[in-house]
């Protein structure tokens, strides 16, 4: 028992009640996330849309969010955190309601854009205000926890959805506008802004930043660790894009497809609390290039599956990869942001998932399709590799940065 309550206090103890609130809000949200798991279902099988007007729509989701991520980054620098955040948070759960009323194609397609936007959008503050909230040698544990409640809410909502949906589809859009709204309040309540007016003294830091979300894509440090998420994420896509179709060539039906990538969250709920003690003693490259090894070696090794359980244990290694590589790298970009700026950075480094979301189906497909299975999986191995060798390359000019940026806003703190 007494082991129990020491790794429950190295786990969570002693963070913030801020970052707990944000915790709680997270999962009130992510609870109630009905809508995107059954949208394309919605659209075919209730509102008898096409498939083709289905992946449409889904496409302007991912298009409106890539916009909005780099909106909300920008205004959660300039108007503060907090208003960014519950702006659009109120106003996804408002969009949510009407998209459940829409009827015509043209105004679905335009409120899921939007919605999009809003939902997108409300990351990176949220993201920002939990960096400004925690400190810097606390981080690893709260990225940790809130990627396992993000995990734990997506496995309960992705169960609540289809009950709902059985009674009445009008009841995921209402759930999911409900749930969002509570989200927002808790928040509202509860969290104090950390932002001050951009017009306070900066440091002189070690970036081009010069305010502006061009600067971002001009600091060489920020653009290698883009980089790096931006491949490592056209890999992991796969599971979700190619990986279906190469079981369903194995003759493995879409249940089976199911059961096994099921397992991914399994591991992420069950397993995602251990990962801070695990990693706190190994440097953040290390874990990084492990986290992108384990990632290429799972998908790998579906070049020689052929059974549910060789699919099954490939997909439980790059699981563990996952797990190592999301809770350091959202812990370093938190660090190489400066403080002035965390909402651009936050907001650029999440376009890199919104490329890989449009980009990962469109390749994967591509190489599956005129160069075969092996040369995909092998290919995501040789990706995930150069992912691995750029982690470890440019690690003394991130821990330089890293450095630089602590000891600069030690002497001028902007917020």
């Amino acid at each position: 028992m007494r082991t129990v309550r020491r790794w429950a206090a190295e786990t969570a103890g002693g963070l913030p009640a801020g970052f707990w609130y944000l915790w709680t809000g997270t999962l009130i949200n992510r609870i109630g996330s009905f809508v995107l798991i059954l949208l394309s279902v919605y659209l075919t099988h209730e509102r008898h849309f096409t498939p083709t007007f289905a992946g449409l729509v889904i496409g302007l989701w991912g298009a409106g969010g890539a916009l909005g991520t780099l909106l909300g980054g920008v205004l959660a620098d300039r108007w503060g955190r907090k208003p960014t955040y519950l702006t659009f948070l109120y106003t996804s759960a408002a969009l949510m309601l009407a998209l459940g009323f829409a009827q015509s194609a043209p105004i679905v397609a335009g409120t899921v854009f939007v919605l999009g936007m809003a939902a997108e959008g409300s990351r990176p503050a949220m993201s920002a205000l939990m960096i400004d909230i925690v400190g810097p040698h606390e981080r690893l544990r709260a990225f940790s926890l809130n990627y396992w409640v993000i995990n734990l809410g997506f496995a309960f909502s992705a169960i609540a959805a289809g009950a709902l949906a059985s009674v009445d589809y009008l009841l995921i859009f209402i759930g999911d506008a409900a749930t969002t709204a509570a989200a927002a309040t808790v928040v509202a309540i509860k969290v104090r802004d950390t932002h001050r007016s951009t017009r306070a003294p900066r440091p002189a830091a070690p970036t081009p930043a010069a305010g502006s979300l061009f600067s971002v894509f001009t600091d060489r440090v920020f653009l290698g660790f883009f980089a790096c998420n931006l491949l490592l994420a056209l890999v992991f896509m796969q599971h979700i894009s190619t990986l279906p179709l190469a079981m369903a060539a194995d003759g493995l039906s879409t249940g089976t497809y199911g059961l096994v990538i099921a397992l991914n969250g399994i591991l992420i709920v069950a397993g995602q609390l251990f990962v801070p003690k695990l990693l706190r003693h190994l440097p953040r490259a290390h874990a990084l290039a492990l986290g992108a090894v384990l990632v290429g070696v799972g998908f790998a090794l579906t070049a020689f599956a052929g059974t549910a359980w060789f699919y099954a244990i490939s997909v439980v290694i790059w699981t563990l990869g996952e797990m190592a590589d999301a809770p350091s790298k959202s812990a370093l970009l938190a660090d190489l942001s400066p403080s002035w700026m965390r909402g651009r950075y936050q907001g650029a480094s999440s376009l890199a998932w919104s490329m890989a979301s449009f980009g990962a189906p469109i390749i994967g497909a591509a190489v599956q399709q005129h160069l075969g299975n092996a040369t995909l999986w092998l290919g995501c191995l040789v990706v995930s590799l150069i992912v691995a060798a750029g982690h470890l390359l440019m690690a003394p000019a991130r821990e330089h940065r890293v450095v630089e940026l602590r000891a600069a806003e030690a002497v001028a703190p902007a917020i």
